[in-house]
């Protein structure tokens, strides 16, 4: 997110907090697109590498307003996890746009309405940073995913301990996660997943420019996990 974007953010973010979740919710949907272009674009070749090889029946959780659709191959059976219904739309329009062959849940990450061992990959890019409670989150992942079965995410995560980046985080937190519809910038999301139980982990961790988003939701982190 650049400066100027943040010139015409900021009044909607001093004002967002006078309205209820379902309204904040709303206004998230809408200027969603809007706000995280930039952001988007410069993910855009690490998320056409991460999605390539995504095959057979695949959940996403939190897809939002279906940026990785124009990652993703056209064959797949494809089930949406998404918690705000006004995203619904949109994801509705851009996996039509997409070909892709799509199924729309209200469903949560820590409790996915699927049997186990019935999907070959989960996808999370951006999402764990708003769930309420990420072990939980990754356990279910683990429970839906057939053996062998990968769950690829790009996420952002906390600086490291000590740094003033992760002072940062950790002071504008709460007023973060109440206007970003749940999103915190210090988790360490990272550790979760290698303590989440999966046979084999790979993790790459990068940086983003202050250009592109704001520090505090630096550095992020793309990889892998097999089941």
């Amino acid at each position: 997110m650049s400066p100027l974007h943040l010139l015409w953010i900021l009044p909607l973010l001093l004002i967002l907090p006078l309205f209820s979740r379902s309204v904040r919710r709303r206004l998230f949907a809408r200027f969603y697109d809007r706000v995280t272009r930039r952001h988007e674009a410069f993910l855009r070749e690490r998320k056409r590498s991460l999605l390539a090889d995504v095959r057979g029946r695949v959940v996403e959780i939190g897809p939002g307003t279906g940026a990785n659709f124009a990652y993703l191959p056209e064959d797949i059976e494809w089930i949406g996890l998404e918690p705000n219904p006004h995203m619904h739309r949109a994801l509705r329009r851009r996996a039509e746009k997409h070909g892709i062959r799509a199924e729309f849940r209200m469903g949560s990450a820590e409790s996915m309405d699927l049997p186990d061992d019935s999907v070959a990959c989960v996808i999370s890019t951006l999402v764990l940073c708003s769930v309420s409670d990420v072990p939980r989150a990754l356990a279910e992942i683990r429970r839906v995913l057939e053996p062998g079965g990968r769950f690829v995410f790009l996420e952002h995560v906390a600086a490291p301990e000590g740094s003033a980046q992760r002072r940062t985080q950790q002071r504008i937190r709460p007023i973060w996660q109440w206007l970003g519809d749940g999103c915190c910038p210090n988790r360490e999301t990272g550790r979760h997943i290698r303590e989440a139980g999966f046979c084999e982990v790979e993790i790459e961790a990068f940086p983003v420019p202050a250009t592109i988003a704001p520090r505090f939701l630096s550095p992020h982190i793309v990889g892998q996990a097999r089941n």
